[in-house]
């Protein structure tokens, strides 16, 4: 039986090519064209994910979704932000309902 592949081993292959060829690897190619890059090619995924949802699409539900994952991990890591931390504050929030936990956040400064 084959061990499952996780989050973690993901965050991990990512993370093993920051030292790869850019010319042969596409994650060291958007590592290299920065966060905002990342952060773009993330939005791009997400909103397919949210046409495959509307349109009820299970495979391309399914498929987005990878991609969403994978993108988010490549965000986390151009941003120097570790899975770990990100699973922390999950945990962190799992003490009290979604509801308080909004009602906790500060709101931003609302824009002149």
């Amino acid at each position: 039986m084959t061990q499952a592949f996780t989050l973690p081993d993901l965050a991990a292959l990512i993370a093993s090519r920051q030292n790869a060829v850019a010319d042969t690897s596409y994650t060291r190619s958007l590592l290299d064209a920065g966060l905002t890059k990342c952060a773009r090619k993330f939005a791009e995924e997400a909103t397919e994910l949210v046409i495959a949802a509307v349109e009820r699409d299970k495979k391309a539900i399914t498929l987005e979704s990878a991609d969403v994952l994978y993108h988010l991990l490549v965000v986390l890591h151009a941003g120097n932000v570790s899975l770990s931390d990100v699973m922390d504050e999950l945990s962190r929030r799992t003490g009290q309902s979604g509801l308080q936990e909004k009602a906790g956040r500060s709101k931003p400064a609302a824009r002149p």
